[in-house]
């Protein structure tokens, strides 16, 4: 039963959606770091519902750190953060408990649980618990901030409806960073918007793909083979729910194209900076790096191993599994066949969520990487 991810830092997630609380435990920071409860509530925000795009269960979020910081710095033992729940209705779970919701993990966890899971609101499995993966990976991103490392996501499409590519990354970052709703062409985010909200009118729900920029990695980071950088980010990245796809680069793009295409040629650059497709290059960590690509199809990733460009991904988010059609299931005690018609607070779509959780995760994956590389206390150099 893991909870757990990391090697040099780990990090525990712990509760459920409908408990008293969730939260996170974070393992292996060096002393020293600054931790901004400013940053973390702003993150949290971003993660909160907003308006028709989104559930109707609203949080507060409020967040206490009860180990690990002393006078606003990381002390070097474990730092716990506990996020209390105060919104739950827990009896528009209780008549469908034994009715296997198409998309989510009620089977799936009472077969590995044997029925004793809390089973109100998809329990440990439910985006909920989130919330205490988005407070920890704050505090990571503004450590990694401070190194020169920064990142980023956009919602690339949604609902059919696609957002312009990162261009100036740097800028990009910088821009979507501040939003609520992550779009670089704000016109496109409206109607987006619109088709969330046309899916919700319908009592459905819609999907898309979240597209993050990592600069400022050093080259020589990861492991060629069972650690590589994009196997550690993806398995990273899989844990949070409704993603069901990673791409780096122009992963699917590359397999209809030819090597000639898609190589990525090398080049001394004598500026430190590097004009490609997806923007120039201006953060790096190792001042010694003046070997750069003239594309990134890659995805700043050779043999497993950083090689100094941007580390660029996408995420496929499906559509929210829960939604108010009448759906064919089965009642997994009973061993029969039913129909399900659900009841209560669902988001029409996540992924304009999601993408703070996606931060996170990466933050997470990528201090890891970084700190198996330059060892722990590098973060607080």
């Amino acid at each position: 039963m893991k909870n757990t991810f990391g090697n040099s830092i780990a990090l525990t997630l712990f509760g459920e959606s409908h408990g008293a609380m969730i939260g996170a435990t974070l393992d292996g920071l060096a002393p020293g770091i600054r931790v901004d409860e400013a940053f973390i509530r702003s993150q949290l925000d971003k993660r909160r519902p907003v308006g028709k795009i989104s559930t109707a269960r609203h949080e507060a979020d409020e967040f206490q750190i009860v180990s690990g910081v002393f006078e606003g710095r990381t002390t070097g033992t474990p730092l716990t953060v506990l996020i209390p729940n105060t919104a739950q209705q827990s009896k528009d779970y209780s008549a469908t408990r034994a009715l296997a919701r198409p998309g989510h993990a009620d089977y799936t966890a009472y077969a590995k649980y044997h029925g004793f899971e809390d089973y109100r609101g998809g329990g440990h499995f439910s985006g909920r618990v989130t919330a205490a993966l988005v407070a920890a990976g704050a505090i990571l991103l503004s450590a990694l901030r401070e190194k020169g490392v920064v990142i980023g996501t956009h919602i690339r499409s949604c609902g059919g409806v696609a957002d312009r590519a990162f261009g100036d990354l740097a800028a990009d970052i910088a821009a979507v960073n501040s939003m609520d709703f992550a779009v670089l062409d704000e016109a496109q985010g409206e109607r987006m918007k619109a088709q969330i909200e046309a899916a919700a009118a319908e009592g459905d729900s819609v999907g898309g793909v979240l597209e993050t920029a990592v600069l400022g990695v050093p080259a020589g980071v990861g492991e060629p083979w069972f650690d590589t950088v994009e196997g550690v980010l993806s398995h990273a990245l899989f844990s949070v729910p409704a993603i069901k796809g990673v791409q780096f680069g122009d992963a699917f793009e590359m397999a209809d194209g030819r090597g000639s295409a898609y190589n990525d040629p090398f080049y001394i650059s004598e500026t430190g900076h590097c004009e490609s497709p997806i923007g120039d290059v201006a953060i790096s960590t190792d001042k010694k790096a003046d070997i750069k690509t003239a594309t990134n199809h890659n995805g700043g990733v050779n043999g497993g191993i950083t090689n100094g460009m941007p580390i660029v991904f996408r995420c496929a988010v499906k559509p929210t599994p829960s939604i108010f059609k009448a759906q064919e299931t089965v009642d997994f005690m009973k061993h029969e066949n039913s129909v399900l018609e659900l009841k209560g607070r669902h988001d029409p779509a996540v992924i304009h969520r999601a993408r703070v959780v996606v931060d996170s995760v990466t933050a997470l994956a990528v201090a890891d990487l970084l700190a198996q590389r330059y060892g722990t206390d590098w973060l607080a150099k």
